[in-house]
């Protein structure tokens, strides 16, 4: 776990200094090192700042050379690394480090691009062949680790692992679609162009995708990886189960290889609580307790304590938790904003912010956790709508059984006449409507936009998605929208305190599993991830397997947002805005507040 950042001018030489100054910008991200490479006719520079995790020693720095021929700056992870040396091996390799990095070179000179389908692990990285002239840069699956760039083809490329590393000595110019969508509906992700970011001429390498860059500044994108939402398998529930078990151990079991401290992150929710239950299974061996890190809140409503407390209880482990108030409002949400480079869509960073904060205060590097499950899972209440449209017009006799089961369980009291089951029977005919009452028509809840920066916006695609399949609107959220938002998040809370996390539902193997299953092994008679409920209830307390109530990892930020300090923040916010004539003078603060005191942070936090 590292910071990366390079530039290859194509015409002039590159000064190594500028490649310091990137990484130094970036220095919470690797406080174990640093190192910086020049190629021999001055054209490229890698540089890096380490965080070490696996191989300590000084073998194990970067840049990294193999083979006097290829030059690696990488960052992240490898965790099948061990499997994969003992393959090149075989094959007649050797190495000089005990290093994962080592190993993306080898594979790499053995199976070129096609070493990308070798990897379980989360990583971003460059690596120059000196042979061809070319620069091969790749992100993993999911995007778990980022890669940013900006490109000239007849100039330069640059690349790092954070925006701000890039834009230093430039004028910074907001995307300003970017930001309408953030203000107009909450949302910091593009779904028609996944490279976009709120800076203008700064761009993301797409997950699953490999970009190639020759010395003359031709570049080739390709996208590696995909998942077949059509492919399903034919398997029994109890077989399901057990494979669900093989794939889920074994992830979590690669991704407690480490050299330094390692623990988790506890929220007390299903996900987490089963990761924290499967590493207690996987290492019955070690009889250390496990370390675990858990936000805590004095609102009861949102305090998840008594599960958190079930799981002590049930397992041996060492229970840290950091207790939050609306304080985390006023002295850490600016910094959780410059961190993560775009407006904050939900409070939740606010608390993982406090834990990996906790984490590093204990001397732990390294952190697994939860995230990843609600989206290939289908553990948000939206995925009923999908589920249930794929099953009436498929099965209609099961869908009213699973339907009153949904209504049982959930609490719900609705007839066929209610808005839910209208929208299943009649969705096509309800999102027709909705666009031609967008294009007649300004909604009312954009009114309180500047009129120019809304007429140069509404007409913009929403970024949003109506899906008449389980599994395609899984593979929205969890490939093109959604759950890279949140990756964003970990990444940049955990490495602002130079730690680490470590997300075993993101195997791409399990992944691909799941999305095989049926869909009644993911929702079933009401319940939400069904299969990880059924395969993980021998491990966890059964009032957590069985729990119907999702808090996630919320503060009560709509309670913190009505105290005069938070009032007077957003008032602040407004008129910020109002200068910078984004929204209207007259605008209504109410139920706004997070939006403003977001919008008006990014906006500050980098001068724009």
């Amino acid at each position: 776990m590292c910071g990366i950042a390079g530039v290859f001018n194509f015409s002039e030489s590159v000064e190594s200094a500028e490649v310091k100054k990137m990484t130094d910008v970036m220095h919470y991200r690797g406080s174990d090192g640093e190192g910086n490479w020049v190629s021999n006719d001055k054209k490229l520079c890698l540089g890096h700042r380490r965080l070490s995790i696996i191989d300590l020693t000084e073998r194990g720095a970067q840049p990294m050379h193999y083979l006097g021929r290829y030059t690696i700056v990488f960052n992240g992870e490898l965790y099948n690394y061990k499997e994969l040396r003992t393959e090149l091996l075989k094959l007649g390799f050797q190495f000089q480090s005990d290093s994962d990095t080592e190993v993306i070179l080898a594979a790499y000179h053995q199976y070129r691009e096609k070493c990308l389908q070798q990897f379980d692990g989360m990583f971003a990285f460059a690596l120059w062949d000196n042979e061809e002239k070319k620069l091969f840069c790749a992100r993993d699956r999911f995007g778990e680790k980022p890669f940013f760039y900006q490109f000239e083809k007849e100039n330069f490329f640059r690349f790092a692992s954070e925006m701000k590393a890039l834009l230093l000595n430039q004028k910074k110019t907001v995307n300003r679609r970017m930001l309408f969508n953030f203000m107009a509906y909450n949302v910091t992700q593009n779904p028609e162009n996944q490279s976009e970011t709120f800076f203008e001429n700064v761009f993301k390498l797409e997950p699953s995708h490999y970009l190639i860059i020759d010395e003359s500044g031709n570049a080739e994108k390709k996208r590696y990886w995909t998942i077949d939402p059509n492919k399903q398998i034919n398997i029994s529930l109890e077989e399901a189960e057990k494979r669900f078990q093989e794939l889920f151990y074994r992830s979590v079991e690669r991704r407690l290889r480490s050299d330094v401290p390692i623990g988790s992150s506890l929220s007390g929710g299903l996900d987490s609580s089963a990761v924290v239950c499967a590493i207690n299974k996987v290492n019955r061996g070690n009889q250390n307790a496990q370390n675990t890190f858990s936000a805590r809140f004095y609102d009861p409503d949102f305090d998840e304590g008594e599960y958190i407390d079930g799981i002590a209880a049930h397992i041996p482990i060492n229970k840290y938790d950091v207790w939050m108030n609306e304080d985390v409002l006023f002295t850490d949400l600016q910094n959780v904003i410059y961190h993560v480079e775009e407006p904050l869509t939900s409070a939740s960073p606010l608390a993982q912010w406090k834990v990996f904060q906790l984490a590093k205060e204990k001397k732990v590097t390294v952190l697994l956790d939860g995230q990843g499950a609600d989206e290939i899972l289908g553990g948000y209440l939206h995925f009923f709508r999908p589920y249930f449209t794929e099953l009436y017009f498929s099965d209609k006799k099961e869908y009213k059984k699973q339907l009153n089961n949904y209504k049982k369980l959930r609490g719900f009291d609705f007839d066929p006449y209610s808005k839910f089951e209208r929208r299943i029977k009649f969705g096509k005919l309800f999102n027709r409507l909705g666009r031609i009452r967008r294009k007649i028509s300004t909604p009312g809840h954009l009114k309180f936009l500047n009129t120019e920066f809304l007429n140069q916006n509404k007409t913009n695609d929403l970024p949003f998605r109506v899906f008449n399949k389980l599994n395609d609107s899984l593979k929205f959220f969890s490939t093109e929208f959604g759950l890279e938002k949140l990756l964003t998040y970990a990444d940049r809370n955990s490495m602002a305190f130079s730690r680490e996390t470590r997300l075993p539902y993101l195997s791409h193997e399990l992944v691909e599993f799941i999305f095989s299953l049926p869909n009644n092994m993911k929702i079933h008679d009401g319940w939400t991830k069904y299969i990880l409920r059924k395969s993980m209830q021998d491990i966890i307390p059964e009032f957590i397997t069985w729990r119907v109530n999702k808090l996630g990892y919320q503060p009560p930020i709509e309670n913190w947002l009505k105290l005069p300090k938070a009032q007077q923040m957003a008032s602040d916010a407004k008129d910020f805005l109002v200068e910078k004539n984004l929204i209207k003078n007259n605008c209504e603060i109410t139920g706004r507040e997070w939006m403003l005191i977001n919008a008006a942070g990014f906006l500050k936090a980098f001068n724009l």
